[in-house]
C-alpha cells in the first residue's frame, strides 16, 4: 500500500503532461507559445474595439468583452506554467500553486459556461422579444448580471477545490496531466474518493449540463421564431448573428463534456490530455477569430481603428 503524504509539510506536484513523449514536447512548446500570443492579441483587440467604438456599446459586445477578458485570464492561469514545464526537465508545481491553479481554472471554466448561457439568453431576447430588449437588457442590469456571472462561477469550484485538497495523496505526487485538474488529482488520492467524485459530478451538472440545456432551449426558441419569418434574407441575417456564438458553444462545451463527463479508462485518459489542451489553448485563440471573421461590425470597427492609427502615424 502506498504511503500517504505528510499533510503538515506538503510537497509540490509533478505534472507529467507529455513527458512520456519527449519528441512531442518541443513541438508543443513552439505551437502553444504561438497560440498564447494570438490569444492575448485577439482577445485584447476585441476588448479595445468594443470599448473604443460607441456603436458597439451594446449588451452583445458587453458580454463578448467579458468573454475575451475571461479567456485572457484562463489561458494566463495555465499556459505560462505549461510552457515552463515543457521547456525544462523540471515538471513540478508547488502545492500552493497547484491549489491556486485548480481553483482559478475551475472558477474561470464555470464562469465561461454561465457567461455563454447568458449570451444565448441575450440573443433570445433580441430575436424573440425585440420590443422588450432595451427595457430588459439595460446598462444597470448588465452590470448586475456580470457580477452574478463572475461570483456564481467561483462559488462551486471553491467547494470542489477544498474537498480535493483535503484528500491524502500518494507520496509520488505524479499528476497525469499538464495542469492541476480535479479528475487527475482525485486519481492519486489514497482513500475512497466516491464522495468527492459525486460532488464533481453534481458540479458538472450544475455548470455544464444545465447551462448547455438552457442554451439549446434558447436556440430552439430562436430557430422557431426565425423559421416563421417570410424573408429568406432576414432568416440568414439572424442565423449569421447567432452563428458565431453557436460555434464557440460547440467548441467549448464539446471538449468540456468529453473531458469531465465520460467513462474513465487508460485510453480516455490519454485522449483527455489532448482534449484539455484543445479547450485551454486552442479554443481561447479561436473565439476572437470566430467573432471577428463572422461579424461585420467588429471587422468594420477594426478597419476604422487601424485606419485612424495609420493616419495618426503619417501626421
Amino acid at each position: 500500500m502506498m504511503e500517504k503524504t505528510n499533510k503538515s509539510s506538503p510537497m509540490g506536484f509533478i505534472l507529467l503532461g507529455f513527458s512520456d513523449q519527449p519528441q512531442l514536447e518541443m513541438a508543443l512548446l513552439f505551437i502553444i507559445t504561438i497560440f498564447y500570443i494570438l490569444t492575448l492579441m485577439g482577445n485584447t483587440t476585441i476588448i479595445l474595439v468594443s470599448y473604443l467604438n460607441p456603436k458597439l456599446h451594446t449588451p452583445m459586445y458587453f458580454f463578448l468583452s467579458n468573454l475575451s477578458f475571461l479567456d485572457i485570464c484562463f489561458t494566463t492561469s495555465i499556459i505560462p506554467q505549461m510552457l515552463w514545464n515543457l521547456s525544462s526537465s523540471d515538471k513540478t508545481i508547488t502545492y500552493i500553486g497547484c491549489i491556486v491553479q485548480l481553483y482559478i481554472v475551475l472558477g474561470l471554466g464555470s464562469t465561461e459556461c454561465i457567461l455563454l448561457t447568458v449570451m444565448a439568453y441575450d440573443r433570445y431576447i433580441a430575436i424573440c422579444r425585440p420590443l422588450h430588449y432595451t427595457i430588459i437588457m439595460h446598462p444597470r442590469f448588465l452590470k448586475q448580471l456580470a457580477v452574478v456571472i463572475w461570483v456564481s462561477g467561483f462559488v462551486g469550484p471553491l467547494i470542489q477545490s477544498i474537498l480535493t485538497f483535503l484528500l491524502p495523496f500518494c507520496t509520488h505526487h505524479r499528476v497525469e496531466g499538464f495542469m492541476c485538474e480535479a479528475p487527475a488529482l482525485i486519481k492519486i488520492a489514497t482513500v475512497d474518493t466516491t464522495f468527492v467524485e459525486t460532488e464533481l459530478s453534481i458540479a458538472s451538472i450544475l455548470y455544464v449540463v444545465i447551462p448547455l440545456a438552457l442554451i439549446l432551449v434558447s436556440y430552439g426558441c430562436i430557430a422557431r421564431t426565425t423559421l416563421k419569418m417570410k424573408s429568406p434574407e432576414g432568416r440568414w441575417k439572424l442565423f449569421g448573428t447567432c452563428g458565431s456564438h453557436l460555434m464557440v458553444v460547440t467548441l467549448y462545451f464539446g471538449t468540456i463534456i468529453a473531458v469531465y463527463i465520460q467513462p474513465k479508462n487508460e485510453y480516455t485518459q490519454k485522449r483527455s490530455k489532448f482534449l484539455a489542451l484543445f479547450y485551454t489553448v486552442v479554443t481561447p485563440t479561436l473565439n476572437p477569430m470566430i467573432y471577428t471573421l463572422r461579424n461585420k461590425d467588429v471587422k468594420g470597427s477594426l478597419r476604422r481603428l487601424l485606419g485612424s492609427n495609420k493616419g495618426s502615424i503619417c501626421i
